[in-house]
């Protein structure tokens, strides 16, 4: 499929959210990208549609050869989730190139992570216990059945993540007999993300030596209601002038 500047977001960066895309930046007079094409175009197609190939013409489309840095040719970058996620310049051998493409499909545990059912999951853990992404639900369905334990342990190997640690923060709130924050986990467990926040929120003064943990509960929350949202911008300002 050839790209344009016109056609780019939608064929390529929209496109990548569903599926690795890769983006072949070439032009007519340019003999390494004769070379490297038709290498390409089969490396692609025998990935049985796990991987679509797109290319640009640099001369006709040069906005999208500024936007992208394309300094020589040929210029390969591949799309993953809207953004660049690998790329490489110059012709490459088919064993290279097999491997770039191979870096691009999803891993087992990334793939069992998608099904979402506990076994699943677990066994995603199994091939890469420090998946953010497969502990936190699996976590939160253990903490659903009271194994607040095995879900601590599932937890234990994550760094790095608000949530997994939003979570961790919660079950020891609730272990702990001081804030009693009962109303603010309703609200959570029944979607109610405002009232629960706003528990959190005028829970902070008073909540003492719980102090950090219920911030740790506060951000775990806002972090999967995710960036964009409104409300977590708002709650974060409340947060920081109840901090400082």
């Amino acid at each position: 499929m050839d790209a344009t500047t016109e056609n780019f977001q939608s064929v390529v960066v929209e496109r990548s959210r569903e599926l690795p895309v890769v983006v072949d930046f070439w032009a007519e007079w340019c003999a390494p990208c004769r070379q490297l094409g038709p290498a390409l175009e089969r490396a692609v197609e025998s990935r049985a549609g796990g991987i679509e190939l797109v290319k640009v013409d640099t001369d006709a489309n040069q906005r999208l050869a500024i936007d992208y840095r394309i300094q020589s040719i040929p210029a390969v970058k591949a799309f993953r989730n809207g953004k660049v996620a690998a790329e490489f310049v110059g012709v490459q051998p088919p064993a290279a190139i097999d491997q770039f493409l191979d870096g691009l499909l999803p891993s087992e545990a990334e793939l069992l992570t998608a099904q979402g059912d506990e076994a699943s999951l677990r066994q995603a853990l199994a091939l890469e216990p420090t998946r953010a992404d497969a502990a936190v639900p699996l976590a939160k369905l253990l903490y659903t059945r009271g194994e607040l334990d095995e879900a601590l342990a599932v937890l234990a190997p994550i760094a790095s993540s608000f949530a997994a640690d939003g979570l961790r923060a919660r079950i020891e709130l609730e272990r702990g007999e001081e804030p009693d924050l009962t109303a603010a986990f309703a609200a959570l467990d029944s979607g109610d993300a405002n009232s629960a926040l706003d528990e959190l929120l005028g829970a902070l003064p008073a909540a003492g030596s719980a102090r950090d943990t219920v911030r740790r509960a506060i951000i775990g929350i806002l972090d999967e209601l995710g960036a964009e949202s409104e409300l977590a911008r708002s709650a974060r300002r409340r947060l920081a002038t109840a901090l400082y």
